[in-house]
């Protein structure tokens, strides 16, 4: 099954900093259940164990920096004790699965009925090994967002509108709103604040991401309207990404979208 998710999002595909892929556990153990979710916390494990899961798929990496020891320090050293005491397997999709196509972000532009979903940002390309199954494999190209269509453009009041609709969020952050309509919609899941440029050149009416920093903001009055959903918000249908994936290329394997809400932000 690991072997599975990286043939859709191939591990050469993360960014640099990144720590994507097996995280801890057997890679040969047999799947009793997998437990899709955006982050892996000490609630998450108890959460596989209550339904009988013993491999765990995240978005984000449970070891995103190098853990010099696995105590009760903090909560991923927890987290990792917990889950190889329980038998615990943990594998993680992150800036991978972000930016292959068919990821994160077209299950974004998914979620917003986009259409003519294209790549955003540096396009860059990876040719994976041959193997048996495909000895002649197809070059991937991949970029660290998407840009598409709506099918009708909508106020830039009503886009913010349907926004919060289809993702759940109960505050968005944004600018001026645009006096014109917003038809065409840059993307980017998590912290996007880099592609913002990008997404004005590519003529988009809208950037939508996750997070962004306070001074990104200015200047951009009636040249693109900016939608600031949270990072959990934008990539909290990742999980829908990793079922369809193991249920296309590993039919039998039970798998189990998350409950436990991970997110540690709250509006009040």
């Amino acid at each position: 099954m690991v072997n599975a998710l990286e043939r859709f999002a191939p591990l050469p595909l993360q960014e640099g900093f990144d720590n994507a892929g097996l995280q801890l556990g057997l890679t040969e153990a047999e799947v009793s259940g997998a437990l899709l979710c955006l982050d892996v916390t000490e609630s998450m494990v108890d959460e596989a164990l209550q339904r009988g899961c013993n491999l765990i798929v995240s978005h984000h990496p449970l070891i995103f920096r190098p853990l010099k020891q696995i105590s009760d320090k903090n909560d991923v050293q927890r987290t990792v004790w917990k889950a190889i005491r329980e038998g615990i397997c943990v594998v993680s999709m992150h800036t991978n699965m972000d930016n292959a196509p068919g990821g994160v972000n077209y299950k974004i532009a998914a979620k917003m009925g986009l259409t003519d979903v294209r790549l955003l940002g540096e396009a860059r390309t990876f040719c994976p090994s041959p193997s048996v199954a495909d000895p002649h494999p197809a070059v991937v190209s991949y970029a660290s967002g998407v840009v598409g269509e709506l099918e009708e453009a909508l106020p830039a009041a009503d886009f913010l509108g349907m926004i919060k609709r289809e993702f759940r969020v109960e505050c968005i952050q944004a600018n001026q709103l645009l006096s014109r309509p917003v038809r065409r919609v840059a993307i980017c899941g998590g912290a996007g604040s880099f592609l913002l440029g990008d997404a004005i050149a590519a003529g988009a009416d809208a950037f939508v991401t996750g997070e962004m920093h306070y001074h990104d903001y200015f200047g951009h009055e009636q040249q693109i309207q900016i939608c600031v959903i949270g990072h959990y918000q934008s990539e909290q249908f990742t999980n829908e990404v990793f079922r369809e994936i193991i249920e296309r290329e590993c039919p039998g394997v039970r798998c189990c979208l998350a409950e436990t809400n991970t997110n540690p932000i709250l509006y009040v």
